[in-house]
């Protein structure tokens, strides 16, 4: 299985890895059912989650809503740390996440919109850099693991930041890593296999460091970084396999004041 995915990660255009995987989790999902390990988004028990990733890492996707890690995390969050689930609120979702998407199309208190420049699960295709939307449109903004891939980073920070509403919120992840102090970029390396000895991936253009948090407020926000992962135990985080990254996974929020 670990060899699969990783042949899948590598060679397939995330757009049919999608449209694929909608047969893959109805298929599979059968197979891992047990008690050890909870998914908090589809609610499914399994003996194991699946491998995934460039080096198809072990125990990491929900067999059933083929959530990853920073799914479950950031979904708890949401629940427990913000007014998505209670509020009537404008939601723009770029590059929507599959274990939300449905989801959060069913939230009545929602007015949710989704775009990508390619995905099939967007509503609306766009560039970040370039959103076809007026001034103060939204409450809030989900985009992750997205800037990490935009050639203008601050561009995309500016118009993320236009299009909010005052008082509204985004959530702006990024793959961090957190040996660097300050974010490494080099728009000179653009062969793929060099970018992932990089960036860490071949589609990459940029590896974030610590100076993350300084990186979103140049874009005019308000930045509120919260450690939610530690209000977990040990037991918790291994039950829901919350985050690869452990205790120095930060969750961004970032406010239009």
């Amino acid at each position: 299985m670990r060899t699969f995915i990783k042949f899948l990660v590598r060679n397939i255009p995330r757009h049919w890895l999608i449209r694929f995987s909608y047969i893959f989790s109805g298929i599979i999902a059968w197979f891992y059912r047990g008690d050890k390990h909870y998914c908090p988004i589809c609610e499914g028990k399994f003996n194991k989650m699946l491998p995934y990733g460039n080096n198809a890492g072990v125990n990491r996707l929900c067999p059933k809503c083929l959530s990853l890690e920073r799914h479950r995390l950031l979904w708890m969050y949401f629940k427990e740390k913000t007014n998505l689930f209670t509020e009537n609120l404008k939601v723009l979702h770029v590059a929507p996440e599959q274990p939300f998407v449905g989801r959060f199309r069913k939230m009545k208190n929602l007015n949710y919109t989704t775009a990508d420049l390619i995905s099939p699960l967007a509503d609306v295709k766009l560039d970040i850099q370039n959103m076809p939307f007026e001034d103060n449109s939204f409450d809030v903004f989900i985009c992750n693991h997205v800037l990490e891939h935009v050639p203008d980073e601050l561009k995309a920070l500016s118009e993320v930041y236009r299009i909010l509403k005052p008082g509204g919120w985004a959530i702006l992840q990024v793959p961090i890593n957190y040996s660097l102090e300050k974010t490494y970029e080099d728009p000179s390396i653009t062969d793929p296999k060099e970018r992932e000895k990089h960036f860490g991936q071949y589609d990459h253009l940029r590896y974030h460091g610590l100076d993350y948090q300084q990186r979103l407020e140049k874009g005019g926000f308000k930045v509120i970084p919260e450690k939610f992962y530690a209000e977990f135990d040990t037991t918790q985080t291994e039950y829901m396999r919350l985050s690869k990254f452990g205790e120095n996974e930060v969750i961004f929020k970032c406010v239009k004041e």
